[in-house]
């Protein structure tokens, strides 16, 4: 896969680079720019042609989302590599665009290299997720899902559950679609705090909007709106009763 590397440090670009061909064989990368005026007209010319590129955001004479909002067409994946914020690093999380922090890990390296699926045509509306997210952290509305085959794009509101098996979690929507994903549960655990989602099981995060019955007491479980019914396990459930509480002194 043909890649190229935006960063205006020297050696950070020469680190990336070794790694890339030490650890990931199947990286060749063919170009490099270190500013958004140098990267701009490269990227702009016809026929320029690469599957993945590899970001950073702060550049010297700007972000690099400028580069990214000026080109028509997005059709390779991206990988941002950056000492970036909190903040920002929970709005990659919502728009499924792999982010590595600096120092760069290895492995962490590897395995955004391996969920690479350029020309999906999707980057361009995740990107957007992403900008939704940075610029309006506390009104999320809507994330989007790598599954094996595709990128959903899938509002808060329409999650009903979501379930883990092993390191996969299954997405539940209101519609009755099933949506898998690679993800961890604990991944999304994070990314839904605050966003009226609790985990009441190790396997279950519920949207709380979505209950139709909470029965309490020993063996207590809540019923969902699609008739599934799922323990809270007796650890949790203090917890989730004060949650509970919470939210509807909010209301």
């Amino acid at each position: 896969m043909r890649a190229f590397i935006i960063e205006d440090e020297e050696k950070g670009r020469k680190n990336l680079s070794s790694l890339l061909e030490k650890h990931c064989p199947d990286i060749q990368v063919c170009g490099f720019a270190e500013s958004v005026a140098e990267a701009t007209p490269i990227f702009s010319t016809p026929g320029f042609n690469i599957d993945v590129a590899f970001l950073d955001i702060q550049l010297s004479d700007g972000t690099v989302f400028q580069l990214l909002e000026s080109l028509k067409v997005i059709d390779f994946d991206i990988i941002f590599i950056s000492a970036y914020a909190e903040l920002a690093y929970r709005g990659f999380k919502y728009s499924a665009i792999d982010f590595i922090p600096k120092p760069i890990d290895i492995e962490a390296l590897k395995s955004a290299v391996s969920r690479i699926k350029p020309r999906t045509g999707k980057t361009k509306e995740r990107l957007e997720v992403l900008s939704q997210t940075i610029n309006n952290p506390n009104n999320v509305e809507r994330i989007s899902i790598p599954a094996i085959d595709s990128i959903y794009f899938v509002s808060l509101k329409d999650m009903l559950r979501l379930e883990a098996e092993d390191n996969y979690t299954h997405i539940f929507l209101k519609n009755g679609e099933k949506i898998t994903t690679s993800k961890t549960i604990k991944i999304y655990e994070d990314m839904l705090e605050k966003k009226n989602f609790f985990r009441i099981h190790k396997s279950h995060i519920i949207n709380v909007n979505s209950i139709k019955r909470f029965v309490k007491g020993d063996g207590g479980y809540v019923l969902m709106d699609d008739g599934k019914q799922i323990d809270v396990s007796r650890r949790r459930r203090p917890v989730f009763i004060e949650f509970l509480k919470n939210l509807n002194n909010e209301l």
